[in-house]
C-alpha cells in the first residue's frame, strides 16, 4: 500500500504595500485609467467632483513626499475641478485625450473639454427629465467601441435598487441592459473578447456573460465570483492571463482571480476602503476612499483616499476606443 500524500491548499500569491504613491485625499477617488498618448494616470473623486491627470514621467516612484494639496497644482498634476460628480473616464477615437476625453457625469456621458474644463452631455440615461435622486458610477468601453455605464442612488438619498446598467451607443439613446440594480461597477472583457464581467457590488458577486464578438450581445448570465467576507466587491481590471484584479470596498485589498473564478492572490493594503485599479506595464494603480475618524485605525484614516502602486508581474489588457458620432459630437 502506497504512503497517503497530504495535499495542501493552494498558496495565494500576496502583495504588502505599506505607502502611498501619491496622497490627494481623496473623498472617493476611483475610475483609475492609463492616458498612453501621455503616460499618464487620470483617475477621479467623486465627491469632491474632480479628475485628477497624473504625470507619472514626473513623479518619482518611490515618491519621497506624496502627499499633495490639489489645490497647489504642484508639477506632475493636472486637476480639473467640475460642478457635477464625475465617475469614471475613457479616450475617445480619433481624439487627443489631452484636448478632449469621455466622462461618466451625473445624468449620464458627456465630453469633457481638458483646456476649459467645460463638459457637455451627449448622451443621458432618461433623455427627456433628469432623475435627481440618480448618478452614473462605474463602467467601460466594450470591443464594439460602446459604453457601459451604471447608475445608483446619488449621495444625499437612501441608498436603493433604483439603479440600472445601461450601453451607450455613441448617439444619443442608452439602452437599458440590466435593472434594477443598487451598486454596479466594473465591466470588463476576458482577453478573448468573449467574457463580459460585471460587478454588482451589494450583490458581492461578480457576474460573467457570453459577449458575441460579432454582434456585441451578451447572454448566459451566470456568478462567476461570490465574495465571501465583510467587504464589497468594487473596481477591477482583466490582466492578459485573464486574471481579474478585484478591488475590495472594506478589506484593505485587491483579489486576483482566476479565469476559472478561484482566489489565487491578493494584495494587501494599509487603508480600508480600495475602489479600483488599473495596469500601467505590469504595474497596478489602485485608488481607494476616504474614511471618518473612528471609522478604522488612524493610519487606516490618515492613508485613506491615496493612490497606490504595485509591480504585480504581468500586463493589463488595453481599454478601448469610445467611437463617438459626429451628429452628437459637441465640436462638431
Amino acid at each position: 500500500m502506497s504512503a497517503a500524500v497530504e495535499v495542501k491548499p493552494q498558496q495565494l500569491q500576496q502583495w504588502h504595500v505599506k505607502e502611498p504613491y501619491l496622497h490627494l485625499r481623496c473623498g472617493l477617488g476611483e475610475g483609475p485609467y492609463y492616458e498612453a498618448a501621455t503616460h499618464s494616470l487620470r483617475f477621479v473623486d467623486i465627491k469632491k467632483k474632480r479628475v485628477h491627470v497624473v504625470d507619472l514621467d514626473k513623479i518619482p516612484y518611490p515618491n519621497p513626499n506624496p502627499s499633495v494639496d490639489p489645490s497647489s497644482a504642484p508639477a506632475g498634476v493636472e486637476t480639473i475641478q467640475l460642478d457635477t460628480p464625475v465617475t469614471v473616464t475613457a479616450d475617445i477615437e480619433g481624439v487627443d485625450p489631452r484636448e478632449r476625453i469621455l466622462i461618466g457625469a451625473k445624468y449620464g456621458l458627456a465630453v469633457l473639454d481638458r483646456r476649459t474644463g467645460a463638459y457637455e452631455y451627449v448622451t443621458k440615461f432618461h433623455p427627456d427629465k433628469d432623475n435627481e435622486r440618480l448618478r452614473s458610477n462605474d463602467g467601460a468601453v466594450d470591443p464594439h467601441g460602446r459604453f457601459w455605464l451604471g447608475s445608483m442612488s446619488d449621495f444625499g438619498y437612501d441608498l436603493q435598487p433604483e439603479g440600472s446598467v445601461f450601453l451607450f451607443d455613441g448617439t444619443r439613446t442608452a439602452r437599458s441592459m440590466r435593472h434594477p440594480v443598487t451598486i454596479p461597477n466594473s465591466v470588463a472583457w476576458s482577453p478573448d473578447g468573449r467574457t463580459l464581467y460585471f460587478t454588482h457590488s451589494t450583490e458581492r458577486t461578480i457576474h460573467a456573460y457570453d459577449y458575441d464578438p460579432d454582434s456585441g450581445e451578451v447572454s448566459r448570465e451566470r456568478a462567476f465570483y461570490v465574495h465571501d467576507g465583510p467587504g464589497e466587491p468594487d473596481g477591477s481590471r482583466v490582466d492578459v492571463d485573464g486574471n481579474l484584479w478585484q478591488a475590495v470596498y472594506g478589506e484593505s485589498r485587491v483579489l486576483k482571480i482566476s479565469p476559472e473564478g478561484k482566489l489565487v492572490g491578493e494584495i494587501r493594503l494599509p487603508t480600508k476602503n480600495i475602489t479600483c485599479t488599473q495596469f500601467v506595464g505590469t504595474e497596478l494603480f489602485i485608488t481607494t476612499a476616504g474614511m471618518q475618524q473612528g471609522e478604522g485605525t488612524p493610519e487606516e484614516v490618515d492613508l485613506s483616499g491615496a493612490l497606490f502602486r504595485v509591480d504585480v508581474g504581468v500586463k493589463g489588457l488595453d481599454p478601448f476606443l469610445f467611437k463617438l458620432s459626429k451628429a452628437v459630437d459637441p465640436a462638431s
